[in-house]
Order: C-alpha cells, then structure tokens, then sequence
C-alpha cells in the first residue's frame, strides 16, 4: 500500500509547530538562542527528521546551537512524544539552513549589479 505524502506532510508541519513551541518555552540551554524552524522533512517511515533551523549570529553562534539542538533532541523527541499521538516518534536531526543567508547574499549582489545602471539612466534624464 503507498504511502499517503500529504499525511507526511501534515505530521512534518505538527512536529515543526510543536518543536518551534518547546525550544521557544521548554529548552534552557544557553547555546540556543533565537533559533527559527524553517523546514521539517520525515521519512515515509516516520523514523527520522530532519529539522532545518536558521538562526542570527556569527558562524561561531551557528554551531554552538546546531551543537545545543543536538545535544537536546533526545528531549525534545520524548516531549513530542507527550503532545504528538504517533505509534513512533521519528529521531530528530538539526540541521542549519543556509538558504536564509545565501538569498540575503544574492539580493545584495542583484543591488549593487543594479545600483550603477539605475544611476546612469539618472544621469541621461
């Protein structure tokens, strides 16, 4: 019998919402600060996640919380346990999520690719 995707889906976003609360309310470790949840992907057997989270800071800041997330998941997975009814909760994976920084990155190139077209077409009006 295939399995039903939008069901992965719909359980991948629970276990985000749920995960964006606990680490926001529960998780005390001073290396996770503000951490923002940007993806959750299961697999089609609900035995792994991998959570991708972006967070501001220095490279430095970036791994001490990749470091604390980790180092919480057995946590975090027993506390979903509690508010999600699934017959196995899936093993949670962090994961850094570089699209944030590589899009902020790629908008500053196209400005200033721009910036010196805009100003020549000032200067010919």
């Amino acid at each position: 019998m295939p399995r039903d995707h939008s069901r992965t889906l719909r359980i991948a976003e629970q276990i985000q919402r749920e995960l964006a609360e606990l680490i926001r309310l529960e998780l005390k470790d001073p290396r996770v600060g503000m951490v923002t949840l940007t993806d959750v992907e299961v697999t089609a057997d609900y035995a792994h996640a991998k959570v991708f989270f972006t967070t501001l800071g220095t490279s430095d800041q970036m791994a001490a919380a990749t470091a604390g997330l980790n180092h919480a998941a057995g946590f975090l997975r027993h506390e979903l346990g509690q508010r999600i009814k699934l017959r196995s909760i899936p093993q949670l994976h962090f994961i850094y999520d570089e699209s944030v920084e590589r899009g902020v990155r790629l908008s500053r190139l196209i400005d200033e690719a721009v910036a010196p077209a805009a100003r020549d077409s000032n200067k010919g009006s």
